[in-house]
């Protein structure tokens, strides 16, 4: 099963991982790749993922390509704003677009929010 994970955390946070990786896989030890969007704030991820293109996610899942008059169709949406909301998610490497169709290259997303205190 390959997930997509939508991580919001601050920079500190996605640097320290990154260097643990990079020290995990100097020292040989295997690293599992992982399929990554990381946002440094919610308000950021609402921007990319907003109810309307989780709806597009969700018509997409599971269905292989589909032509952005059949996902319109599906989220009851007009054609025109379907097409500004899928430029914008395939932007974002959140959907692909093939000769077919655009579709969603993962079988699920999971959310990583990290919610720190104010300093």
């Amino acid at each position: 099963m390959t997930t997509l994970h939508v991580v919001i955390a601050s920079h500190e946070r996605v640097r320290s991982e990154l260097l643990k990786r990079l020290k995990d896989a100097e020292a040989g030890k295997r690293v599992k790749a992982r399929h990554e969007l990381i946002f440094p704030s919610y308000e950021d991820m609402h921007r990319v993922l907003s109810p309307a293109r989780l709806d597009i996610v969700k018509a997409l899942a599971g269905q292989g390509p589909l032509s952005m008059r059949e996902v319109a169709r599906r989220v009851e949406r007009d054609v025109k704003a379907v097409h500004s909301d899928i430029t914008a998610l395939i932007n974002s490497g959140v959907i692909d677009r093939t000769e077919e169709g655009v579709s969603f290259p993962y079988d699920r997303i999971h959310l990583d929010v990290d919610i720190e205190a104010a300093a």
